[in-house]
């Protein structure tokens, strides 16, 4: 049984939910992570990149200027290439963006289908028209769907018969590094840090005005700018955009810091979002002052473990709060206590259950009525 996965986020651009569950689900199913394709001035062609890993970066390469009908053809074409190329024989579809369900029609029935619902994509910025229709149809169609959150359970909950929740986890060995970084501060006062994608969802006026009132505080924000124009971003001189950074380097920036946040404004985006970074601030033992995130708010605030900002004034005295939070073991203590059972590796095993249990046949009714005899 192999694994195919149809994606609208590129592999290589932030490792999060996609890249943390399929390396995993690598080591049971040979998986292949198809992303949307990419337009060049050369002929199409078939990118495989094979990690090394039973895991293979597939990309399709396509002319300028096709059509809608076309593009949808030639990717059909190429994705084809990979069963008489890697003996695909059954598979399982997997998805993370409704927008890629009319490739199905140009390709062998998959075994099962599986819709990983991280996100409500529909209310992000430039999502197509066609993404609430798409949806539809993938929920008809899918033998078992996950969602990113909570929140985004409750609201899908009633579209599905097979629906489960499984929240934002953490690869806690790889952050909990930054409890044991020590390094001369670069700058003078506390460090306030933020990582992760910089976009519509972030509070630009709320950023602006913590660094405006707080000069004495330096606002370290990682992270690569799409869909917003980064000059609308407030240019100030204790506001540092250090760009986009590695995985492996995260824990040591996130040591350095004395506050982490989660500074998203409260909007469509972020309706349902459930941010990966929250645990893992907390397993960097970083407190952490987040807006009014719902997903956030339960279980982390009521938890003792998040300092939620009901307004600006509210966040910047999160802030001044949270700062005396990183060297109390109290705290601490509460922090790791939560963090016990939260890891990907148990969020994985817990999919795959779900998955194991579409995998194994069910006996027919003679079978059972024979089983009860």
């Amino acid at each position: 049984m192999d694994l195919l996965c149809f994606s609208h986020l590129r592999w290589n651009f932030v490792f999060q939910r996609p890249q943390h569950l399929l390396t995993r689900f690598a080591t049971t199913f040979r998986t292949f992570y198809i992303e949307e394709p990419v337009f060049t001035d050369d002929t199409p062609k078939l990118q495989i990149e094979n990690t090394g890993q039973n895991l293979y970066i597939v990309t399709p390469f396509l002319p300028h200027g096709l059509s809608e009908p076309e593009i949808l053809e030639y990717q059909q074409t190429l994705v084809l290439k990979l069963w008489p190329k890697y003996n695909i024989k059954n598979y399982i579809a997997w998805f993370y963006t409704p927008m890629a369900l009319p490739l199905m029609d140009g390709l062998p029935q998959p075994a099962k289908i599986v819709y990983d619902c991280m996100d409500e994509l529909s209310n992000f910025k430039f999502a197509p028209p066609e993404m609430h229709t798409r949806e539809k149809e993938l929920m008809e169609l899918a033998d078992v769907v996950f969602t990113g959150g909570h929140s985004l359970y409750e609201a899908k909950k009633h579209l599905h018969h097979n629906i489960h929740a499984f929240p934002s986890s953490i690869d806690k060995k790889h952050f909990a590094k930054a409890r044991n970084v020590i390094t001369e501060p670069p700058l003078k006062g506390p460090c306030i840090g933020f990582f992760g994608v910089i976009d519509e969802r972030m509070d630009i006026d709320l950023l602006n005005t913590i660094a405006t009132r707080r000069p004495d505080w330096n606002l370290m924000l990682i992270g690569p700018v799409v869909k917003i124009d980064p000059e609308s971003l407030p240019q100030l001189p204790n506001i540092h955009y250090l760009g986009a950074k590695d995985y492996d380097e995260l824990p040591a920036y996130l040591g350095g810091w004395d506050v982490a946040l989660i500074p998203f404004a409260l909007n469509e985006s972020t309706q349902f979002i459930s941010p990966t970074k929250t645990p893992e601030y907390l397993a960097g033992g970083v407190p952490v002052v987040s807006t009014a995130i719902r997903d956030i708010i339960n279980p982390y605030e009521r938890k003792g473990l998040v300092y939620i900002g009901k307004d600006e004034e509210d966040f910047i005295k999160g802030i001044e709060f949270s700062l005396t939070l990183k060297k109390s073991p109290v705290w601490v203590k509460t922090v790791d206590l939560f963090l016990t059972d939260i890891s990907w590796d148990n969020t994985w095993k817990k999919m795959l259950q779900q998955v194991n249990k579409l995998l194994v046949p069910k006996p027919s009714p003679a079978k059972r009525l024979e089983s009860q005899v």
